[in-house]
């Protein structure tokens, strides 16, 4: 809110941006609105959970989560944001459907709050659609606000993102947040990085600044499958959610969808050369930076530098010419 430095005439003065506590210049809460039909009262003391596709949502992880948990269980919706407010559309165009002389069709963004039951019937928050690309202080308030009007419990989000592993080891996690019973001896990459911030990191900031119990999973996908969908990462967010929350979440198709992509990545590891060569290469790095607990850094090479865009991306560049060159035959 207060970049840099400002001198004012007349007056020697030093003003810090750290100095500041963010507010928000337009009410948070004119961001939502609640169905009419819902009473708040009826929503006190349930767990939250969080998840944004775009940005973080390597093998479309987020995406599978959100698809899973509204197809599978009860789902009502509570509140609507104003997605015309913190979508920027020429970025993320919707999409439409041409059909022969006429569009129809058109998905429109939504960003929902919904109440859902587990597998049991216990009742739960979550909060999903299109990561917001404006007013990122004025949404993080908002969710706040939320929290402390519906007095949340726990609040538990999850991303994905892409990690030079292979997908013949167990998928790794890194797990922050404020709740050190949950988080100890979970994450499989420790280290301190400066990295892209996620609408879900500055939530999670905010939300334990307010005093609420909140803790962020990101799941490791293999960078060479990272563009397509990987189950498998989806299967693993849902179990860390659950624990987080207690809840029994859905995973049953998700499973089996993860046991023909498994299918898939083998016949195309098989029929390529290359892309069993970077596989491999893969595989022995993990193995020798992964110690008995599995927590070393997956990154870092051997002076614990993190390797450049260029070296990632070569393997991933092999990966896709060998698939392309199958496809073509």
């Amino acid at each position: 809110m207060f970049p840099g430095t400002h001198n004012v005439v007349g007056i020697e003065s030093e003003v810090r941006v750290e100095d500041f506590e963010y507010i928000p210049f337009m009410d948070p809460d004119g961001l939502y609105a609640f169905n009419a039909d819902v009473r708040a009262a009826d929503l006190q003391g349930l767990n939250l959970l969080m998840g944004f596709e775009g940005f973080g949502d390597a093998g479309q992880v987020v995406s599978q989560i959100s698809t899973e948990l509204l197809a599978k269980l009860p789902a009502k919706p509570l509140a609507y944001f104003d997605v015309d407010q913190l979508v920027d559309y020429r970025s993320r165009r919707p999409r439409i459907t041409f059909v022969q002389d006429h569009l129809t069709a058109y998905r429109a963004p939504r960003l929902v709050l919904y109440r859902l039951l587990d597998g049991l019937g216990q009742p739960f928050l979550f909060l999903t659609g299109p990561e917001p690309d404006l007013q990122w202080e004025r949404f993080s308030a908002a969710v706040v606000s939320l929290a402390r009007n519906l007095d949340i419990n726990q609040v538990a989000w999850v991303q994905s993102i892409p990690m030079p592993v292979p997908h013949t080891r167990p998928i790794g996690v890194t797990v922050h947040g404020n709740r050190p019973e949950l988080i100890e001896g979970m994450s499989s990459w420790q280290g301190t990085v400066d990295l892209p911030a996620a609408i879900g990191h500055v939530l999670e900031v905010r939300l334990a600044e307010a005093g609420r119990n909140v803790t962020g999973y990101a799941l490791h996908v293999p960078h060479y499958l990272a563009e397509a969908q990987y189950p498998q990462a989806a299967v693993a967010g849902l179990e860390y959610l659950g624990a987080a929350a207690s809840l029994m979440l859905p995973t049953d198709r998700l499973r089996e969808a993860g046991r023909e992509v498994e299918r898939q990545i083998g016949e195309q590891v098989a029929s390529s050369v290359e892309v069993q060569s970077v596989v491999t290469n893969l595989e022995q790095q993990y193995d020798e930076r992964v110690d008995s607990t599995g927590r070393k850094s997956l990154l870092a090479d051997a002076d614990d530098k993190l390797p450049s865009a260029d070296d990632l991306g070569a393997a991933v560049e092999a990966y896709l010419a060998s698939r392309d060159e199958s496809q073509d035959t």
